[in-house]
């Protein structure tokens, strides 16, 4: 299977760092003056860098597609030296992946004798990596939107304060849900639930987010649900994608993400999909305030 990945040409690259903030990912880093893909995995090759390079050093490549190999992506970044290796394993860290974490430590282990650096001050900083949120003070918006470190304002913890509701306001508890399961892994998209149906494609947080989900966005609809930026095998959500628009020739597609950036992948791999498609559908986009407003609800 193809895969999409971005490529950098470091020699066209300048360093500047504007691609960093703009990648949804997180996978972009500024390391000796260069920026460098630090995270393979967390690639999406969606491209979202790619207009925020003056120099036109990023481009998207095609190549076929392996399972993920820890070792291989490290046997290609160890040439790129110690500060590269190192922020890839804390990336790998903060993202909660332990068992490539692990993959990694041992191939610096096995690998001693061939490296240009000491692989036990590589392990010693992992190590002592502090993969907790930011303080308080760090996560002020303003702040964050000048941050080059490529963290995604979507994992940036905050308080949402709210108006006393009267316990006296009608609220319905009625469930809209029509089938199980809805994570977009495990859904068959060939089963009755989504033949011609108006499919309603989540981002995880949403119907935590927002008020009246159900009785509002999900009412009349299928639903999938998926995270755009934690979860893996986007290649497959865009297959299944593809699948519900041609064979289950669902009737329309409303997409609704959070207002963060890394969201905004879930939009991408509908439109993919579409793409790759002989019918093409309608497809509403929604997106939710972390306050839990309606940002902008239009047709794309």
């Amino acid at each position: 299977m193809l895969r999409d990945i971005i490529r950098i040409d470091e020699e066209l690259c300048t360093g500047c760092g504007l691609c960093v903030p703009n990648c949804h990912e997180g996978a972009l880093q500024i390391i000796d003056g260069k920026v460098r893909l630090i995270s393979e995995l967390m690639c999406d090759g969606l491209g979202a860098c790619i207009g925020h390079c003056p120099e036109g050093a990023i481009t998207i490549e095609k190549r076929e597609a392996e399972p993920y190999s820890e070792k291989k992506v490290l046997e290609q970044m160890i040439n790129k030296g110690k500060n590269t290796v190192i922020a890839h394993m804390k990336h790998l860290k903060e993202h909660g992946e332990k068992e490539y974490l692990r993959e990694a430590v041992e191939f610096l282990r096995e690998n001693r004798a061939r490296l240009d650096f000491n692989p036990d001050e590589v392990l010693h900083e992992i190590h002592n990596h502090r993969a907790e949120a930011l303080s308080g003070s760090e996560t002020n918006l303003h702040a964050h939107s000048h941050n080059k470190s490529g963290g995604c304002p979507g994992a940036r913890e905050m308080m949402i304060e709210r108006a006393e509701i009267s316990e006296t306001r009608e609220e319905s508890y009625n469930s809209e849900l029509r089938h199980w399961p809805v994570q977009l892994h495990l859904i068959n998209p060939s089963t009755p639930a989504f033949r011609g149906a108006d499919l309603l494609v989540a981002a995880d947080c949403t119907a935590f987010s927002t008020g009246g989900f159900h009785s509002r966005f999900l009412k009349g609809k299928s639903l999938v649900i998926a995270c755009p930026k934690l979860d893996q095998g986007l290649d497959i959500y865009l297959e299944k994608i593809r699948i519900l628009i041609e064979v289950a020739k669902v009737n329309t597609i409303t997409v609704m993400v959070m207002e963060v950036p890394c969201c905004s992948g879930l939009l991408q791999i509908v439109k993919k999909a579409i793409e790759n498609s002989s019918r093409k559908v309608p497809v509403k986009l929604i997106v939710i305030g972390i306050n839990g407003s309606i940002k902008k609800e239009e047709w794309v």
